[in-house]
């Protein structure tokens, strides 16, 4: 039976928090859905555009010394600052540590994205969502190692209730005003053609007012 998502609740810069979960150099070796310059792109400028908007941001990896190798570099160079939790535990949410860093943000929607879409993603989001969060999943900064797994755990996820969508659409939804100071580096970091438009229609709207 199908879950309804519950997207009520509208959001927000400061109602909403961004999970990324083992985007790992290791993993990157296997992932066939996307190439690994738009994977990296991908994430990179999801995680680039929820920091400028001011979101929380919660990174984590498995077994970095031992198993998967380190985040990659791309990812930790766009957040110099940020606490990267390394675990052992298949589903992210299973180590106290991650589950406790998400539920200090104080934020009840969360958008997640990791390697591989199925697992990483796909366990802590239909997690967070059977706890009472509204949970989403950023699909194309979530890749996997063949097409059977990209499909069995998106139709996994709807089925669960999470919230399916592109990871662009949803910091835009959070953006939500193109006239806003933070429009133009909100577009800039996810790498989007159309930035310098964005730029356009603000010096338009600050003319009009």
């Amino acid at each position: 039976m199908t879950k309804t998502a519950n997207t009520s609740q509208k959001l927000l810069a400061q109602n909403t928090a961004l999970v990324l979960v083992d985007h790992q150099v290791g993993l990157m070796t296997g992932v066939r859905d996307y190439s690994p310059n738009e994977l990296k792109h991908n994430v990179v400028g999801l995680a680039k555009a929820a920091e400028i908007l001011g979101m929380p941001i919660v990174t984590t990896t498995t077994s970095a010394a031992t198993m998967w190798g380190p985040a990659f570099p791309e990812l930790t160079t766009a957040l110099p600052k940020q606490e990267i939790i390394d675990r052992t535990t298949v589903n992210a949410w299973d180590d106290d540590r991650v589950a406790d860093a998400i539920r200090d943000t104080g934020c009840s929607n969360l958008i997640f994205a990791g390697i591989s879409l199925e697992v990483c993603a796909a366990f802590p989001a239909m997690t967070a969502q059977n706890t009472g969060y509204n949970a989403f999943v950023a699909v194309d900064a979530c890749g996997t190692f063949n097409q059977t797994k990209r499909e069995t755990g998106i139709a996994r996820l709807i089925q669960s209730g999470v919230v399916v969508a592109d990871g662009a659409s949803l910091i835009v939804e959070i953006l939500a005003d193109n006239a806003s100071p933070l429009a133009g580096p909100v577009y800039e970091a996810l790498g989007m053609d159309w930035a310098t438009l964005v730029h356009q229609v603000r010096a338009s709207a600050q003319l009009g007012e």
